[in-house]
């Protein structure tokens, strides 16, 4: 009897998948090779070579998105399973000293916001590093820093606080923020959906309001941010709010529409008591991608 040999199966490359999530993840080529920091072609021809290895399609292209096909579907779990494993056996080689748990807080507009795409990040490069977050108001997360259950934290805070130490790390605008089309600012009183109390942008906003005589009543009331927002995009209230968190069916306001203007606040990096290289090594990745983001809006 003859036997014959299979050819074996290939091998895929991590490079390549790691191409891949990216696409999956922005839905874009472009956007996928920045990240990659490959050309488009570039991005383009490695999708190709892993569709002819896998013999199958695995997005979906046309001239507004790309999405993935269920092969695709398919495919993104293994491929962030190997590249985590990868990120992993090399951490313990080239970082073996970089583990331990470091406990970290950020106010609920950026654990919502910039906190997943951070940790990811952090994650791909430092694979034994552990990060707890605690989400929660400004004023209780430098109490936990104050009682060492925490290591290093995010807040918001008033331009120029002299009462708070810390590193600010980035400063921006704020803004009224309303539906589209919308007509809740022309309502008397104004609607207004805020934050509790201890939020500078409530502080902000409410003095503005106070010292223009504006009538207001508060509409909505809590920290979280995700709720603010729908109260905005439902037409129910306005809302303080930095300028890059308006989405595309909202709008920033001000004194053309009868609001008074609203001034800017700063995201303040503090440290607790205790140091390591991987409390720092938090600290660098928050940073970056603070700059990053500073640098995109410029």
């Amino acid at each position: 009897m003859t036997l014959t040999m299979r050819q074996p199966l290939p091998l895929l490359d991590n490079d390549v998948l790691r191409t891949f999530v990216a696409i999956a993840e922005t839905g874009s080529f472009t956007t996928a090779a920045d990240t990659v920091f490959r050309t488009p072609s570039a991005v383009s021809m490695q999708i190709k070579k892993l569709e002819e290895q896998l013999d199958t399609t695995l997005f979906l292209r046309d001239a507004r998105s790309v999405t993935l096909t269920e092969s695709g579907e398919t495919l993104l779990p293994y491929a962030r399973r190997m590249l985590a494993l990868s990120n992993e056996a090399v951490g313990r080689f080239r970082m073996p000293e970089m583990k331990g748990v470091v406990r970290l807080g950020a106010p609920d507009d950026i654990g919502e916001r910039f906190m997943p795409t951070i940790l990811k990040r952090f994650a791909e490069v430092y694979p034994l590093i552990m990060v707890d977050l605690t989400v929660d108001s400004s004023g209780a997360l430098r109490r936990r820093l104050a009682e060492q259950r925490l290591d290093l934290t995010l807040i918001n805070t008033a331009p120029g606080t002299t009462s708070i130490e810390g590193e600010v790390v980035h400063k921006e605008q704020l803004v009224w923020a309303a539906a589209k089309c919308g007509t809740a600012h022309l309502r008397d009183p104004l609607p207004v959906s805020i934050w509790e109390d201890g939020c500078c942008w409530r502080a902000d906003a409410l003095s503005r309001l106070d010292r223009d005589k504006r009538p207001y009543r508060i509409a909505y009331l809590s920290a979280h941010s995700m709720a603010q927002r729908a109260a905005v995009i439902a037409d129910l209230a306005v809302a303080p709010l930095p300028r890059s968190y308006l989405t595309a069916d909202m709008v920033a306001l001000g004194s053309k529409h009868g609001l008074p203007d609203l001034g800017s606040f700063e995201v303040r990096l503090l440290k607790g008591q205790e140091t390591s290289e991987t409390i720092d090594a938090v600290a660098d990745s928050i940073r970056y991608a603070y700059s990053e983001m500073i640098g995109m809006a410029a």
